[in-house]
């Protein structure tokens, strides 16, 4: 088994906007309403294919599947939410919180994924959870630690428990269960998925741990965390904020290992995590301040991993 894979599936942006669905329960979204939506498309393309870009210059295989059909799907470029793909061909299929995020689920992807050689030997489908208004957001619900067989996943209304622990049987995976929370306008809330506020890579686990008020529950994971080896690196809600959980380890050329974090989740880091970051991985930061405003999510969220074995 392994932790990180050399080929990332993306999905360029279509009709972009501060989707008005997700934002009930996504803090991390920002209206632009000063800025024409046909502004905002080009903006986020042209960020996009800088990251695409970027990543295939460290030796990344990038898998970019470009949408022709005109779904209204606003956050389309954040694949990881509705699919996950395993190393023994199995793929699964998830329930998502917003209706006009379900259209984002083409079969044309998995086509195109066939078509360039990977294998898909059986999909495991939770979509009709949905119509019991449950949902499981993919990876990033779900933090899979793959080689120790261990998934975390902090509980929302986008990640609910009984579903969490079905996908676990299922894929088997020892499931560790929490609640990480943001302050917003004084109240405690429920971070919408795990993705944002906890990294784990082959060696190390980046962690917002002051956002699990639960002291059972903290050391719980933190006990999972350190048995395992990984190094904990401790961010805070500030640099949640700013997505500095939000990020994903991959192989590039020469099997060498990166950190693909935004610029903004950079930005915000101290040199002291910068440097213990960079004991177990070479960091790559991107500007992505756009698809960050208006989508809520960042680097890890646009990443779809592929650990699918060649046809």
């Amino acid at each position: 088994m392994q932790q990180t894979t050399n080929t990332i599936l993306m999905v360029r942006p279509t009709s972009f906007r501060a989707n008005e669905q997700t934002a009930v329960n996504n803090h991390y979204q920002k209206e632009m309403n000063d800025v024409a939506q046909a502004t905002l498309q080009l903006n986020a393309q042209e960020e996009f294919d800088a990251f695409v870009e970027k990543l295939r210059s460290i030796g990344v295989h990038v898998v970019v599947f470009d949408a022709k059909d005109g779904l209204d799907t606003p956050d389309s470029h954040f694949p990881n939410n509705w699919i996950s793909f395993h190393e023994n061909g199995n793929v699964g299929l998830y329930p998502m919180f917003a209706e006009n995020r379900r259209s984002e689920r083409r079969e044309s992807v998995l086509d195109q994924l066939e078509s360039e050689g990977f294998n898909i030997k059986n999909i495991i489908d939770y979509t009709s959870a949905e119509d019991d208004n449950l949902f499981l957001e993919g990876t990033g619900s779900l933090l899979l630690d793959r080689v120790n067989r261990k998934a975390y996943c902090t509980l929302s209304e986008r990640a609910n428990e009984e579903l969490f622990i079905e996908f676990c049987e299922d894929f088997e995976f020892t499931p560790i269960v929490f609640t990480a929370n943001q302050t917003v306008d004084g109240n405690r809330t429920p971070i919408y998925h795990t993705n944002v506020m906890m990294c784990l890579g082959e060696t190390f686990a980046v962690i917002c741990l002051a956002s699990i008020d639960d002291k059972k529950e903290r050391k719980n994971v933190i006990k999972h965390l350190k048995e395992d080896g990984k190094e904990i690196i401790d961010i805070n809600e500030k640099q949640v904020n700013n997505f500095a959980g939000n990020m994903l380890q991959v192989k590039g050329k020469d099997d060498k290992r990166y950190l693909i974090m935004s610029q903004a989740a950079y930005d915000t880091l101290s040199p002291a995590q910068i440097k213990t970051l960079e004991k177990h991985t070479k960091i790559v930061s991107i500007s992505l301040n756009i698809i960050e405003a208006c989508g809520g999510g960042s680097a890890r969220c646009m990443m779809a991993e592929v650990f699918l074995p060649r046809a």
